[in-house]
């Protein structure tokens, strides 16, 4: 029979390898807990209702959604709202929640012709190019340039000033 007094002893000596594990255990966890990332404006999800088509002046949907996250390129007459919710876990790549694109399109007497939701549903790939675009001349490395400019500087202060 093992006295009581020893018991005691392991009992004690196995606590802090015990809290030890707990410790590890809730770290681990909650590194499993991902990071939320809200970009955008977030409101324009209720507020786009709001919007009356054939109604709405450009005025109020400043004032119901605020500035636009951005306006149409070739003109004014279309305006954007952008919203997105992306999860981090951990080190990896962030997973996208919810994307949204309002837009917000206007006739020329300022009302809202249309009101159009984009979702990632409506994205699309887009591969990107490697080629690179020759240009005219020779490529030069950068001690060549280097040397090659070394001579090119003998003319005195006055012919730098005047712009000779």
């Amino acid at each position: 029979m093992i006295p009581h007094n020893t018991c005691r002893k392991l009992s004690n000596s196995t606590r802090p390898i015990q809290y030890l594990i707990i410790l590890i255990t809730l770290l681990i966890v909650s590194s499993c807990t991902p990071i939320v990332n809200v970009h955008g404006k977030m409101s324009v999800n209720d507020d786009i209702q709001n919007i009356k088509v054939g109604v709405t002046k450009r005025e109020n949907v400043i004032k119901l959604l605020g500035t636009p996250s951005t306006e149409g390129v070739l003109s004014n007459d279309v305006w954007f709202y952008f919203s997105e919710i992306t999860e981090t876990k951990a080190f990896f790549k962030p997973e996208i929640v919810k994307r949204n694109i309002y837009a917000v399109v206007f006739e020329k007497n300022n009302i809202v012709k249309n009101v159009v939701t984009y979702t990632e549903a409506n994205g699309k790939e887009i591969n990107i190019a490697s080629r690179v675009t020759p240009s005219a001349g020779a490529e030069l490395t950068f001690l060549q340039q280097l040397f090659f400019n070394l001579g090119r500087f003998s003319g005195t202060e006055k012919d730098l000033e005047i712009g000779r």
